[in-house]
């Protein structure tokens, strides 16, 4: 197995329409082509999601162009996936620009670092221990999503290299039960960010550390879709059997200055679909 790290181009910019008069007849269509199997489950991936339009990326495979500003929600359907809000581009300081654009050689992320942070979806319940001001939780909350024998030396790590703050959201979805807790980590600086990030958490096959009711261990989930965005690295981890009676997912989306960590778990089996989608959504909104 490998990390899925997968790196993408941006968006281009919207082409004006035609002038009056020009010939806007469409070229016929070519033959239609044999695709691998690979190929067409992610067409049908892409198609059932309509993901994820401008937010200075794109994704992996055909999607429609929209405003800049716009990332169009996902669809609550048949096969699990959520109801999320309409996301945004969060407003920038007069003169900054995003923490991938041209100028910004730190890849500095300057909008508030609660605006980046995932909104919770429809029929979810606010989970009651990340309701700090603005978002912002204690670093000993975050090391509450760790076995307890860890965590003095992550708490060291990041008190001496360059912790800002930490700001968090989770909910419990009413229907099944699936919870979700979602971090972001502001660092002075990107090498302090990959500092922490490979001292700690890095692991292309499996997670160094157990996150909270991980029985044994996490491995990298190879059927996240090939889809990512430009300027991040992500790590994706499914807890391995034999499992406990939570099943537990975590992800790991570094950006810059700043790294995301998302959880989701429930008892019994945790579903694959709900979980790629937040940690895409989450990404897209770092990126």
């Amino acid at each position: 197995m490998s990390d899925r790290t997968t790196a993408i181009s941006p968006v281009e910019e919207v082409v004006a329409p035609a002038e009056p008069g020009t010939d806007t007849t469409p070229a016929p269509e070519p033959a239609p082509r044999r695709r691998s199997a690979a190929l067409f489950a992610a067409l049908r991936w892409t198609a059932a999601v309509v993901v994820f339009g401008a937010l200075g990326t794109t994704v992996a495979y055909a999607v429609t162009e929209r405003e800049r500003t716009d990332i169009p929600t996902l669809a609550t359907e048949s096969d699990g996936r959520w109801t999320y809000p309409p996301l945004a581009r969060p407003t920038l300081p007069a003169g900054a620009v995003g923490p991938f654009g041209r100028g910004n050689r730190g890849a500095i992320h300057y909008a508030d670092l609660e605006s980046l942070l995932l909104p919770a979806p429809g029929g979810s319940r606010p989970d009651p221990t990340l309701d700090g001001e603005n978002s912002r939780v204690p670093v000993s909350r975050f090391l509450q999503e760790y076995e307890k024998g860890v965590r003095g030396t992550m708490a060291t790590d990041l008190r001496d290299n360059g912790l800002r703050h930490i700001v968090a959201r989770g909910w419990t979805m009413a229907d099944d039960g699936t919870s979700t807790r979602v971090y972001l980590l502001r660092f002075h600086s990107t090498a302090s960010t990959l500092f922490f990030f490979n001292s700690h958490l890095r692991g292309p096959r499996e997670a160094p550390l157990k996150v909270t009711d991980v029985e044994k261990v996490s491995s990298a989930d190879e059927t996240f879709p090939s889809v990512g965005v430009h300027g991040t690295e992500t790590y994706i981890y499914d807890e391995a059997a034999p499992r406990g009676p939570v099943h537990v997912r975590h992800a790991y989306v570094g950006a810059g200055d700043t790294l995301a960590l998302v959880v989701q778990s429930r008892k019994g089996s945790a579903p694959a679909v709900p979980f790629h989608q937040t940690v895409i959504l989450q990404s897209q909104l770092l990126g």
